[in-house]
């Protein structure tokens, strides 16, 4: 049994005073008690550097694509001519994914992993596509890319929710993929042989979950959605299942000439959406899709630093949320890796398209502070859509958690919500100092304690790809 006395940390019911954890051998707490300066335990227990606060989940991520961040940002990349979209991001990213070695991927997702657990993320959604070898063949384990992605978080210490994509055709309707696709194509009888392998091997492990990610509705058929959710039903019907959708006005308008229903109508209709589900991105709704989404109690995964850099547009947040809502957030692309500033931009976002302030009062009526707020609702979400116990600090959950650094500047005299909207709002400094990650410390003092291995390694693999 493990203890950490905090002078001030955030739980479910509110912020408490002189908090007394207890962390159970498999990395749960099984004791919270507030007020606590004076129990037996408290004079021998360690003592956090700052007051406390749960760890934030990222509910989407392509671990690969953080070693492409910054490659796209000239003019006529993806054979655009100057005419710049996701779509031309998109061609740039299948020929930097198309060389992409094993031991290079475990390499990068690491990397990645020590960023997020720096920034305050204790755990991360892994929408993996990355399945074969460069031809389009299947490595002789079925789960070899994803063994890669789980050996990464697991020598990093951050908590992994696996989501292997099903991918099988390159359009709305089942339009042949490109070449550019072949790495990630499976059929569903292939694909559940990878989950259930996953399964077997991980089931056991707190620190990992398996879920699936059908891609988009681009990428497989009615079919093969409705098998792979009934297989996974088979294994586990509480699994997560993520699912991109309506990031773009064309993928909106394809959907519509197929189907003759917009993409999030289109699910809603035809899957039994409900609060195992997460829709990633969703920007392109209409009011009765937004409402309707809102009450599945569904997750919206919400990518606000991606959705800017590849001009995907804006998500309905205020609507959303006024419908009860359920959302978290991910960091996708990785062209940032910071909890606070996506939390940032989708309130800055939102005062800018409609040119007031304080749009997303997302913490329910505990308190007016738009940081907090955003904060609270991101880590309920998160935790929902990543399916294991995460995201606040009770006995039974994981002991997720980081310390904030109150010797910032920026937050120097705040306390509270207040030093949470300041955290989200006041600068660009990181405001974490320590993260427990399962009831083990994997930075201390802003430092990882596996950096510098990790990044000698990394910084090996870029060399090999810029040469």
């Amino acid at each position: 049994m493990n203890t950490l006395f905090a002078a001030s940390a955030l739980l479910p019911d509110g912020w408490a005073a002189d908090v007394l954890f207890e962390i159970g051998p498999d990395g749960s707490l099984t004791g919270v008690t507030p007020n606590a300066a004076t129990h037996p335990g408290a004079a021998s227990a360690p003592r956090a550097a700052g007051p406390v606060v749960p760890g934030m989940p990222n509910l989407h991520s392509h671990a690969f694509q953080r070693a492409m961040a910054g490659l796209t940002e000239q003019v006529g990349q993806g054979g655009s001519g100057g005419d710049d979209s996701f779509w031309t991001w998109r061609q740039v990213m299948y020929g930097f994914v198309g060389r992409l070695m094993p031991d290079q991927v475990q390499a990068i997702a690491a990397q990645l992993y020590v960023e997020m657990l720096k920034a305050g993320y204790t755990a991360v959604g892994e929408f993996h596509y990355l399945h074969h070898d460069p031809d389009g063949r299947p490595y002789a384990d079925l789960a070899e890319m994803s063994e890669r992605i789980v050996a990464a978080a697991q020598a990093t210490g951050i908590g992994l929710t696996h989501l292997p994509v099903l991918y099988g055709y390159g359009g709305f309707g089942g339009q042949p993929a490109g070449s550019g696709q072949r790495r990630f194509l499976n059929d569903v009888d292939g694909f559940l042989r990878l989950i259930n392998r996953l399964l077997q091997r991980h089931r056991k492990n707190p620190q990992v979950r398996i879920g699936i990610a059908p891609h988009s509705l681009r990428a497989v058929t009615a079919e093969m959605l409705k098998a792979a959710v009934a297989g996974l039903d088979s294994f586990d019907d509480e699994a997560p299942i993520h699912i991109h959708i309506a990031e773009q006005v064309k993928e909106v308008q394809d959907c519509r000439a197929w189907s003759n229903q917009r993409p999030v109508e289109w699910l809603l209709h035809h899957q039994p959406v409900g609060p195992r589900w997460c829709l990633v991105h969703a920007t392109h709704m209409t009011e009765g899709e937004t409402a309707r989404l809102a009450r599945t109690g569904a997750v919206a995964g919400l990518c606000p630093t991606t959705e800017g850099n590849l001009g995907d547009g804006f998500f309905q947040a205020p609507e959303f949320l006024h419908h009860g809502g359920i959302f978290g957030i991910g960091s996708d692309s990785h062209i940032s890796v910071s909890p606070v500033e996506e939390l940032r931009w989708l309130e800055y976002g939102h005062r800018l398209l409609h040119r007031r302030r304080n749009m997303l009062a997302a913490g329910g009526n505990q308190s007016p502070s738009v940081g907090a707020g955003l904060y609270r609702a991101a880590l309920a979400g998160g935790a929902q859509a990543l399916g294991r116990p995460i995201g606040r600090l009770a006995v039974g959950t994981r002991a997720d958690l980081i310390a904030i650094d109150t010797e910032k500047p920026a937050l120097l005299g705040k306390s509270g919500d207040v030093l949470l909207d300041a955290a989200v709002f006041a600068g660009n400094e990181n405001p974490v100092r320590d993260v427990m990650v399962g009831g083990r410390w994997v930075v201390t003092e802003g430092r990882h304690v596996a950096e510098q291995a990790v990044l000698r390694r990394y910084r090996a693999v870029l060399s090999e790809l810029m040469g």
